[in-house]
């Protein structure tokens, strides 16, 4: 099995690692615009450095058909947090760019294209030396690069963090946006410098039954002090994984339970059965889920939202929370057999499900005693019967999926917008 694994990894690897084509251009386009840059930082009399960061730098990049680089504009710490957003903005304006797209978080930072391949992202960080001094996560962002570029050094090494990134992105795990709440690809080169290589990260992943605590640096006498010192938001996580920069981060402490086991999930797949496929994007034919659904005699539909907010990381777990808030709504009605969440990284996103109808549904009223919401309860529903002091209607579900949604979507408008949702739309059914 090991020998059959291993050819597989080798085959992923050649199709995962860029063509040194690809990352030559990349390269050229990278120095000239750090050229330009460099130059307005100076022509502006402005106490900043800049440093390349990311995958880029500690080349661990995987095939992409857009590639990226992260830029990180270091600033004298005599410069006020809240003024290096704005400081960096006047740079690039000063470069007369096409188009600077801003990113809205705890710090803006900005993204640039560079051509339909490759784009940046700049991002402004305080220059610090004691990673306690860090106003923002991302002015560890440097010692982060220095310390992979450290433990990170033979050519075998990079290819298996390549295969776990690849691995991570084709099921949906790679990214700690909001909304994956995946495996960082800072965490990631952490895991597999700890565990030696891709495989032996997942067998080891496999087999967490609740959580795991690793410290690289040692920098905890033991898993008890590392519970005790840390702050309690960041040991919800399944990994709780030691910065080895600054011992009070988790740097997995936003990756997910859902996120993780279907990980588990995967990795186990794997090892049972090694093949190329485990490290393709898995489309969703919703063709066939529709003709199944058909078949078994379910309902299907498939739903778009929208949203007015950022794209990326706010949009997206504007979109995720309201498919889990539907998806609640649905259930108090319909039996879901399937359903799925699909973001399009802009300001939509695609739901779709599988249900049954459910034969009767119970509603739970007032006390008998409380008559005024008793008189109430009796107009709204039919079928009332009294247990154990309290009324109770037990009624038939004579309506469809998408009826239930544009009637549920009519009367909940209000809510809809305050969940940061503009448009909800129905474009498919059975």
């Amino acid at each position: 099995m090991t020998t059959k694994i291993n050819s597989v990894l080798k085959e992923v690897l050649e199709k995962v690692k860029p063509q040194e084509k690809e990352l030559a251009v990349i390269r050229n386009l990278l120095e000239d615009f750090l050229k330009k840059f460099q130059k307005k930082i100076k022509d502006l009399k402005i106490d900043a450095e800049i440093f390349v960061g990311g995958s880029f730098a500690k080349n661990t990049m995987i095939n992409k058909d857009k590639y990226d680089a992260d830029i990180f504009v270091r600033f004298d710490k005599k410069y006020k947090n809240d003024g290096i957003s704005n400081i960096t903005l006047k740079i690039l304006k000063s470069m007369k760019l096409k188009k600077i797209l801003i990113i809205c978080g705890s710090r803006n930072y900005f993204q640039i294209d560079i051509s339909s391949c490759f784009f940046l992202e700049i991002i402004p960080v305080v220059k610090i030396k004691n990673p306690k001094k860090a106003e923002n996560i991302t002015d560890l962002s440097y010692l982060h690069v220095k310390y992979i570029g450290r433990k990170l050094k033979s050519k075998k090494i990079l290819d298996e963090v390549r295969l776990a990134k690849a691995f991570c992105y084709s099921n949906n795990c790679y990214g700690a946006e909001s909304y994956i709440k995946g495996f960082s690809g800072y965490g990631l080169e952490l895991l597999v410098y700890h565990y030696g290589n891709f495989l032996k990260f997942i067998k080891a992943i496999v087999k967490v039954k609740t959580q795991i605590v690793i410290d690289i640096e040692k920098h905890f006498k033991n898993k008890q002090r590392v519970l005790m010192d840390l702050n309690s938001s960041k040991l919800t996580s399944p990994i709780i994984l030691i910065d080895p920069t600054y011992k009070q981060r988790n740097a997995l402490a936003g990756l997910s339970k859902e996120t993780f086991k279907k990980f588990q999930k995967v990795c186990t797949e794997f090892i049972k059965n090694p093949n190329v496929k485990a490290f393709e994007i898995k489309k969703i034919n919703l063709k066939k889920i529709k003709e199944t659904a058909r078949k078994k005699k379910n309902e299907f539909i498939l739903i778009e939202a929208s949203t007015n907010k950022q794209a990326g990381n706010i949009a997206g777990s504007k979109l995720l929370k309201f498919y889990k808030h539907l998806s609640q709504e649905i259930e108090r009605f319909f039996k879901i057999k399937s359903d799925g969440f699909s973001y399009n990284k802009k300001k939509s996103a695609r739901y779709f499900f599988v249900v049954k109808k459910k034969k009767e549904i119970l509603f739970k009223g007032p006390s008998v005693k409380d008559w005024k919401n008793v008189k109430r309860f009796k107009k709204k529903h039919k079928n009332i019967f009294v247990k154990l002091g309290r009324v109770y209607s037990k009624e038939k579900i004579n309506f469809k999926i998408q009826e239930f949604i544009k009637n549920w979507a009519k009367k909940n408008k209000k809510r809809v917008k305050e969940m940061g949702i503009n448009e909800l739309r129905i474009i498919g059914i059975n």
